[in-house]
């Protein structure tokens, strides 16, 4: 049992170094997964080359995705279609609300699912508040929205203060 909300159960650089085999020892079967700075870069329609085959990866490995976004609806089914994901948009994470339309969206139940973020506001706490297993990773790029920008140095200061060494 986590002791803290703001605490992910794995923290890594980028989402292509997740351990998929890990995950489906875990019997973890879907992942719920932001979208920027984790899969794409903030407000850039493009998803590198590396980041669409790790999704036909995460297929072989038998495991279902669904984006879950606080941005508005156009730009994540953008990104979900060139995925080929279900999403979720205008999510307001860390409410739980869009984490369980992604659950019943996937099929699968918060002791399967996996969250992956770049932001502990939002990500890693809303996934824990489910009971999802979280991975923090590393933002993609430090072009953020304003108020990201903000939110930031109040999260890396509660991250050194959890005594968790992160952030390139």
């Amino acid at each position: 049992m986590k002791t803290h909300k703001l605490v992910p159960d794995l923290f890594i650089a980028k989402v292509i170094d997740i351990p998929l085999d890990k995950l489906n020892a875990m019997q973890k079967k879907a992942m719920i997964f932001d979208l920027d700075n984790t899969i794409t870069e903030w407000n850039n329609p493009d998803i590198k080359d590396d980041i669409i085959e790790w999704f036909e990866l995460l297929r072989n490995h038998e495991i279902s995705a669904c984006l879950v976004s606080n941005n508005k609806g156009p730009r994540v089914m953008e990104a979900a279609e060139k995925l080929g994901i279900p999403f979720v948009a205008k999510a307001t994470k860390p409410r739980r609300r869009a984490f369980r339309k992604a659950l019943e969206v996937l099929g699968s139940t918060p002791q399967e699912t996996v969250v992956v973020g770049d932001q502990i506001f939002t990500d890693i706490l809303g996934g824990n508040r489910m009971g999802l297993y979280t991975i923090l990773v590393s933002p993609i790029s430090s072009k953020e929205y304003i108020g990201t920008r903000i939110m930031r140095r109040i999260e890396n200061l509660a991250l050194k203060r959890l005594g968790i060494k992160h952030r390139t």
